[in-house]
């Protein structure tokens, strides 16, 4: 007790500091005010956000959207053209976006020719300009994956009641002229004596609805790609229809509103390449010409060099870089200007170099020689290195583009065709309803499994 006492006493006396403000770190050359569980500290600036991969839109066209009922003295803001190029995505997720920060758009007066042009920073209600081009992050085509896939049907020419609803929910849209399924991948198009799983057998007994006859098929998706399938119910609507997909028959007509549509009609498909095309955008114009394999077995699509031997086809595909990486791939899309069998993968694999992932007929040099081991990309105009990370819970065994065998990432996205009903309609009828409907009909369709999961990839590897 008395040694207690004396040490109080010997005890020196303390200056008590009123302010809390500690000293900054050593290492901090610029110094902010910092405040943490109620306690105010000197300390470095927060840090700004990492660099993204930037998606970029197409420039904003001069023409009216197709699909899209606008009136000729409106104007476009900037959410107004993102939802519709994203049709698929959730209004909310754009508007984030806004929010964030995380959408830009190119300043055309300023930069010169041949450089970066600067970007900035734009709101929602930002009003858009011809040539207008937007530049958004990855994230905004981020989607959740289901950890289940969904059971293809493998049964005869008579579905069960729960492949019925399995093809029922591929549906997109119908009327009384056609038919529009999101195609999953690893289903045939075209049936034969050793297939009956295909989609033409399959809608057949299953997507009649209240016809008699099943739809019948327009176009064709290779087995492996995925995508916007085209059908027509009808007789005059098929005949519409095949006429549209036709290099050489275009349908024609009188009304400058049904030539029009007609005149608007295209596909677009995104697709993720092994390499980056030397050009951002361009046109590729490569004939095509056929050798059979195997004693005519088989048959393979090539280019066409022009030494007048063999027969060539005109083919001719618009191609854009979408402007996201990851491990050495990149994303684009496509716009075949022609219909030929296997036109974007010859196009993408001989013309551009650059052969499109999981497509082992016409690129399995480069794949045999592909490294899938990710690595590190830098953010063109800062310089700076993206932050590597994994997404926790995603399975990358599912036939991405870091997966053992990658599937082919070829995805019909995007249809624009004339409204084949609304022409019938107003042919066979004079009905005051029909003149009410769009001229135009627009779809976008949701990518596969396999792909979102590459498109999700890139996004988290890359943030």
């Amino acid at each position: 007790m008395w040694l207690s006492r004396t040490r109080r006493r010997c005890t020196p006396f303390t200056v008590r500091h009123f302010s809390r403000v500690s000293p900054p770190p050593r290492n901090c050359v610029e110094t902010v005010i910092r405040v943490s569980n109620n306690i105010t500290h000197l300390g470095c600036p927060k840090a700004g956000h990492k660099p993204r991969q930037l998606l970029s839109l197409p420039p904003f066209p001069s023409y009216p959207l197709p699909g899209k009922k606008v009136r000729p003295d409106s104007h476009v803001t900037a959410i107004s053209w993102m939802k519709y190029y994203f049709d698929d995505v959730e209004g909310s997720v754009i508007q984030s976006h806004f929010n964030k920060g995380l959408v830009k758009m190119e300043c055309q007066d300023e930069g010169k020719q041949g450089q970066t042009k600067p970007m900035r920073k734009i709101k929602h209600n930002e009003v858009m300009k011809t040539g207008s081009t937007i530049h958004v992050s990855v994230s905004v085509a981020e989607s959740r994956i289901s950890r289940r896939f969904d059971t293809i049907p493998s049964a005869s020419l008579c579905p069960n009641a729960d492949e019925i609803q399995y093809l029922q929910r591929l549906v997109m849209y119908k009327d009384s002229a056609l038919l529009v399924l999101n195609k999953p991948p690893k289903v045939p198009v075209k049936g034969n004596m050793a297939v009956h799983n295909s989609m033409d057998a399959l809608a057949a007994s299953a997507l009649c609805y209240d016809y008699d006859e099943g739809p019948k098929l327009v176009h064709r998706l290779d087995r492996e790609s995925s995508g916007i399938l085209l059908m027509g119910r009808s007789k005059e609507s098929i005949n519409h229809l095949h006429g549209l997909f036709s290099d050489i028959n275009r349908p024609r007509s009188s009304l400058k509103a049904w030539h029009d549509a007609c005149e608007t009609t295209y596909q677009k498909y995104w697709a993720l390449v092994i390499g980056t095309p030397k050009e951002k955008e361009g046109l590729i114009c490569a004939p095509l010409t056929k050798v059979l394999l195997n004693e005519g077995k088989a048959e393979r699509v090539m280019l066409a060099y022009g030494y007048g031997l063999e027969a060539s086809q005109e083919a001719v595909t618009e191609y854009r870089v979408l402007g996201p990486t990851i491990s050495g791939c990149s994303w684009l899309e496509l716009r075949p200007l022609t219909n030929h069998k296997h036109q974007i993968r010859v196009h993408c694999a001989e013309a551009l170099g650059t052969p499109i992932v999981g497509d082992y007929k016409y690129g399995w040099f480069v794949h045999s020689r592909w490294k899938q081991m990710p690595r590190t990309d830098y953010e063109p105009i800062s310089g700076e290195p993206y932050k590597m990370r994994r997404p926790d819970g995603l399975d990358v065994q599912k036939g991405s583009v870091l997966s053992k065998v990658p599937l082919l990432h070829l995805h019909c996205r995007e249809l624009v065709i004339p409204n084949v009903a609304k022409q019938l309609e107003t042919r066979n009828t004079t009905n005051s309803k029909s003149n009410l409907k769009p001229d135009v009909l627009r779809f976008v369709a949701s990518m596969p499994t396999h792909m979102k999961i590459s498109w999700n990839l890139m996004s988290s590897y890359l943030v």
